[in-house]
């Protein structure tokens, strides 16, 4: 089967939106959009613009302004999520490499004892290697020249392993032991910090690469906590597991733990209330979203002009 539609100009991509009902309120900011975005890209933001069950069909009163709003309000949400991410991936870092260096000594990663698969173990060496081999940091040269080492302790080399490296790390720690008290550092259980750390390093590649994300239906859920910690589990909508709300609920959890004066949740929760059109629904949020333990209170004060400075470590 052969593709055979032509490339449109900026001018006619702007007509096709015209010509299906869109109504085009500055042609020129529109035309600037379609430069710099791509229409593919923004036309992806139609559909809760459009007939149902005619996406090429533009519902009466739907204007360009909306369609772009809503992409804009996309790009600042995966912003947020990807700010909370980092918080969290650099700390699961932290706390891995802490564990098990206690528990196992520098170069714990590399024994297959601590780890319950040799071949996961085996192939997650292999991809570290991979990943220290591209790597431009000092360090990684300095371990190899000053001491001889293809790899350096786990206290570095966590600084260099993808999000979804450290996740297969951790899946694979054979003590439960071990496992639990990474966990705990964030108030959770092991297979509940699994599934988090494997969904996020899903939704990190998804903002990564600019992927839309506001009312995406994720494949990769993550196993809910159902018992504790109770204002966590109170927040959660278990009934929309594959919509982005529970990744913000399990967020907001996280990033008050490890970086509560970003103030994520409040300005997550400013951005949803503060948007011009209904988007919760799409994303999974229940009705009483709101009023919710982690989000209550969230839109009380308003926000500092920045955050605090971090107090020194004494």
């Amino acid at each position: 089967m052969s593709y055979n539609k032509p490339a449109r100009t900026y001018a006619e991509q702007l007509e096709i939106l015209r010509s299906r009902g869109l109504t085009i309120g500055d042609p020129a900011f529109a035309l600037r959009c379609l430069k710099h975005c791509n229409y593919y890209r923004i036309s992806a933001y139609r559909f809760p613009l459009t007939v149902r069950g005619n996406a090429d069909r533009f519902l009466p009163g739907a204007t360009f302004e909306q369609m772009w709003g809503l992409y804009c309000f996309d790009r600042r949400l995966r912003h947020l999520v990807t700010e909370a991410l980092k918080h969290f991936e650099i700390s699961v870092r932290a706390h891995w490499a802490y564990v098990l260096g206690h528990a196992h000594g520098a170069m714990a990663y590399e024994d297959p004892a601590v780890f319950r698969d040799p071949r996961r173990h085996t192939s997650a060496l292999a991809k570290l290697d991979e990943e220290l081999d591209r790597s431009h940091e000092v360090f990684v040269s300095h371990f190899r020249q000053k001491y001889g080492m293809d790899r350096p302790p786990i206290w570095a080399v966590c600084e260099i392993m993808s999000f979804g490296l450290l996740s297969r790390f951790y899946e694979n720690i054979r003590r439960d032991h071990d496992r639990k008290a990474i966990a705990r550092a964030y108030d959770l259980s092991p297979d509940t910090l699994k599934s988090l750390l494997e969904h996020a390093a899903y939704v990190r590649n998804l903002c990564a690469h600019h992927s839309r994300l506001w009312n995406r239906r994720f494949t990769i859920t993550v196993s809910l906590p159902r018992h504790r910690p109770a204002d966590l589990v109170s927040s959660l909508n278990p009934t929309e597991t594959r919509r982005l709300y529970d990744t913000l609920v399990l967020l907001a959890h996280v990033v008050d733990i490890v970086e509560p004066q970003s103030h994520w949740a409040r300005r997550v929760f400013e951005l949803i209330s503060n948007h011009a059109s209904p988007v919760t629904a799409a994303m999974g949020f229940p009705s009483d979203w709101e009023a919710r333990p982690i989000w209550s209170g969230r839109a009380a004060d308003e926000l500092p002009d920045s955050s605090p400075p971090m107090r020194p470590i004494a």
